[in-house]
């Protein structure tokens, strides 16, 4: 895809869109600052340890703010390649957000954000492969349940994407499986251990 003046302006706007800290927001208030407390990281599942209903509305600003750049601003409709590009910026956007020193979370929400936009079904059957797996994880105690779940489902999303979708679709699903497996590689640290 060439890189003209308006792609330029449509990835910068998606990446302003991804950097929006839902978690800091979502926390003012509470004496907590979600970057020094639990896992220091601004996202679902640190939220999570503090307060629920406050996690709940960090879910739905991180997974809203990938659907709604992706749809808003790529306007993808007809154009895949598009899509992905936006996608890659509202999530990179996320992760490394300037308004927290190029710090940030780690990408799972807005990226299934993105997917609910670009394939909706196979999403929302992601969707429901993820809360299946961090429901047993968190029932059986699993280390990692989140990592395990969130990655799980994208490396499940791939394979929908090989068996149903083009080269392209797998070769952009892989990278960003491999951009969010990156993210979580504290969380890997961590089961390696155990």
């Amino acid at each position: 895809m060439p890189l003209d003046q308006t792609l330029l302006l449509r990835l910068a706007g998606c990446f302003l869109a991804g950097s929006i800290p839902f978690a800091v927001i979502a926390m003012r208030g509470t004496g907590v600052n979600i970057l020094e407390a639990g896992s220091k990281n601004p996202g679902f599942n640190n939220v999570l340890r503090f307060s629920k209903w406050r996690a709940i509305l960090t879910l739905i600003g991180d997974l809203g703010k990938g659907y709604a750049a992706v749809l808003l601003i790529g306007q993808p409709a007809g154009n895949l390649a598009l899509g992905w590009s936006c996608g890659f910026a509202v999530v990179l956007g996320h992760c490394y957000t300037p308004w927290l020193k190029f710090n940030g979370g780690k990408g799972i929400a807005t990226s299934a954000g993105v997917m609910l936009v670009l394939y909706p079904k196979l999403a929302a059957i992601g969707l429901l492969f993820f809360t299946l797996l961090r429901v047993t994880g968190a029932k059986r105690r699993w280390l990692e349940a989140g990592t395990i779940a969130s990655l799980g489902t994208w490396i499940v999303f791939t394979m929908m994407l090989a068996a149903f979708g083009t080269r392209p679709d797998t070769r952009n699903a892989a990278m960003m499986t491999l951009l969010l497996s990156w993210r979580h590689r504290t969380n890997f640290r961590i089961l390696m251990k155990s």
